[in-house]
């Protein structure tokens, strides 16, 4: 059986991934900040008829939470084959570039960049062990360069700087990460899920969140012929998914 570690997963687009990965036969490690509600999270899934599911205590701003989930799945599992680096913050704002506070610039930065190089580099050894290791790392298309220098981009006017920019950066390490690992069987990729309808944006997304989990589910288990170092948006592109940096 195979299992999966999705950080931010008890609610939102992480939860409906999970359930969908359950469907699949997956085992779950559902990652929150908060053990009560990733209880309830795994609870509610229970409940739905799914058992091989567990909540796991990961700070992704934290090192000793991630160390914590490590030993635990090593103990467990022995291995993990697939890592979704879901978590993420919005920030507060202002974010715009003329006056975004550093101190919002390092809280974003925290937990959507160096959160989510924390927990990989960390969870690396026990992906290694994997006969398919895949690593989702879930972005938007909001960080793309390229969306944001054309004025026809249907978000071409959202700009938060940082969450944006945070995105970029995080572009950029799956950039590296996939180029470091080319010669390996990792498969390693950044996918938009698109503009949901969840909390996390103030339920002011057009998106179903069943759609948008089935974009992480579709790059977390690709096989070994798919694509690697990579920023898929189904959204924006429909015809590829595959969208520029």
């Amino acid at each position: 059986m195979k299992t999966v570690l999705i950080t931010g997963g008890n609610k939102g687009i992480g939860f409906e991934t999970a359930k969908l990965l359950l469907n699949k036969g997956l085992f779950v490690y559902i990652g929150s900040r908060d053990m009560e509600k990733g209880d309830e999270a795994v609870k509610e899934l229970n409940n739905n008829g799914f058992q091989s599911v567990k909540a796991v205590v990961i700070d992704v701003t934290d090192l000793e939470t991630i160390l914590s989930v490590k030993s635990i799945i090593q103990n467990e599992q022995g291995k993990l084959d697939i890592l979704i680096n879901n978590a993420g913050i919005l920030g507060n704002f202002p974010q715009s570039a003329t006056d975004v506070s550093i101190e919002i610039l390092k809280d974003v930065y925290e937990t959507n960049v160096y959160g989510v190089i924390r927990v990989t580099q960390n969870f690396l050894d026990l992906l290694k062990k994997s006969d398919e290791p895949r690593i989702v790392n879930v972005s938007s298309s909001l960080g793309s360069l390229t969306l944001h220098s054309d004025p026809s981009y249907p978000f071409y006017n959202v700009k938060p700087f940082a969450y944006n920019s945070s995105k970029t950066a995080l572009n950029m390490f799956t950039v590296h990460l996939a180029y470091e690992l080319k010669d390996t069987v990792f498969k390693v990729n950044s996918v938009c899920p698109g503009y949901t309808d969840t909390d996390f944006g103030n339920h002011i997304g057009t998106g179903k969140v069943e759609d948008a989990a089935k974009r992480l589910v579709k790059y977390a288990l690709i096989d070994n012929d798919g694509p690697t170092g990579r920023f898929f948006s189904e959204e924006t592109n429909p015809n590829t998914d595959e969208i520029a940096w």
